[in-house]
């Protein structure tokens, strides 16, 4: 029976005794360090291993995800590879030697200890001497082998030396990110981060993996006249623009139902359908803005439940394309545009929406959002953009909102 403490100790077998519960509980909040009312500000690093193969000189040494672990070796574990395949010399002092190779081909404790190191390294606001950090793996494929990490930790380097923007940039995140093989997506840790509201898609090459007008180039035999002004267009003899009505043009006479005959062509990017599925369990308007033609992007928009679409419109008579467009021509700047308007029209501060694409003349939107993703994107567009995925599924989008393996199945409902 239970006797209330009198004050006195007990003796015997009445004594309490202190035995293992077995449970184990930690308490922390963000807001016990720093002091109450200080705002350092907090930075949440999500760093991504690339599981794609990098291009190396150096051998791995551990085996790499997939792979059978065994070398080719003769008796007693000799290389049999001729050692005149082999440099005589160092490598140059530029080159920089994959880590992962040494200690795992994930996200390891000592690629996290490294990441550390190197922001301690950076100065400091006035008055603080060490950072504080925690981390959580939101993707273990295999036991202990986290894929994706999210780091947190203040304060953030000191302003008046390194914006966060710059940091995003800064050399040492680069060389970190070659010798551990990881992407670092760098994000201000604020409550509206883990809430987006309206995500922009950019259609080729993201929300699918062709480009439309290759497509069409392809089933009407003008693929030489299109890589043509495509070169143009890179040598900058034309703008976006003109390059698209010269493009156009290719299609006077084409049967209107040549986008018919494309729609089951499409091949919708991995992770697409059940991104989008989960996005909109979460309450997230989804839009696509696309350079391309609207029946395309609309047929796409429709069939993947996406609420908004805008694309450029070509002119049809008697069942024919004219080769001419109608309509204010969506390029960089209106893909910006509209996505302030589909913001308006929506209701969402501009701060919960996220623009993903992968081109050029997707900066200027991806710069108009809250948060800029840039999707298998090209190098100038990488460095530009304030995010940047590079893996298998389009699906890592929501890893950047702080969402486990585990949730995301939930989600989208493959664990369903």
């Amino acid at each position: 029976p239970y006797a209330p403490y009198t004050g006195v100790p007990s003796h015997g077998a009445t004594a309490p005794h202190i035995v293992d519960s077995g449970i184990s509980h930690g308490l922390t909040h963000a807001n016990c360090q720093p002091d109450p009312g200080e705002d350092v500000g907090r930075i949440i690093a999500t760093l991504f291993y690339k599981t794609t193969p990098r291009t190396t000189a150096v051998e791995s040494r551990s085996p790499s995800p997939g792979s059978s672990g065994t070398d080719d070796a003769g008796p007693k574990g000799a290389p049999t590879t001729s050692t005149e395949a082999s440099p005589l010399e160092p490598p140059p002092a530029d080159e920089i030697e994959p880590l992962d190779h040494l200690y795992g081909s994930h996200v390891s404790p000592l690629c996290i200890t490294a990441f550390l190191a190197l922001l301690s390294s950076l100065p400091l606001p006035q008055g603080h001497t060490h950072i504080t950090s925690s981390h959580r793996c939101l993707d273990v494929p295999s036991p202990s082998h986290p894929r994706v990490v999210e780091l947190t930790f203040s304060p953030a380097p000191d302003p008046a030396y390194i914006s966060l923007a710059e940091l995003r940039k800064h050399e040492l995140i680069y060389r970190f990110e070659r010798a551990w093989h990881v992407d670092v997506v760098l994000q201000a840790d604020t409550p509206l981060r883990r809430h987006p509201r309206l995500v922009v898609f950019d259609m080729d090459s993201t929300l699918i993996t062709q480009e439309v007008i290759d497509l069409i180039a392809a089933s009407i035999g003008a693929e030489e006249a299109v890589s043509a002004i495509t070169a143009r267009a890179m040598n900058g003899e034309l703008d976006f623009e003109a390059s698209l009505r010269e493009r156009s043009r290719l299609l006077k006479g084409v049967s209107a139902g040549i986008f018919d005959e494309l729609k089951p062509v499409l091949d919708i990017t991995p992770g697409v359908v059940p991104l989008l599925r989960a996005l909109k369990r979460l309450g997230v308007k989804t839009a696509v803005l696309s350079g391309g033609f609207i029946p395309l992007t609309g047929y796409l928009a429709e069939k993947l439940g996406i609420n908004h679409a805008r694309a450029n419109t070509l002119t049809i008579e008697d069942g024919a394309l004219t080769g001419e467009l109608t309509g204010a021509i969506v390029d960089a700047a209106a893909k910006a545009k509209h996505l302030v308007e589909l913001a308006e029209l929506e209701g969402v501060d501009i701060s919960q929406v996220v623009a993903v694409g992968d081109g050029a003349n997707d900066l200027k939107m991806m710069a108009a959002a809250g948060l800029g993703v840039a999707w298998r994107a090209k190098p100038r567009v990488q460095v530009e953009a304030g995010a940047r995925l590079n893996g298998e599924s389009l699906l890592d989008l929501l890893f950047l909102f702080g969402f486990t393996r585990a949730e995301i199945g939930v989600l989208s409902g493959e664990s369903e």
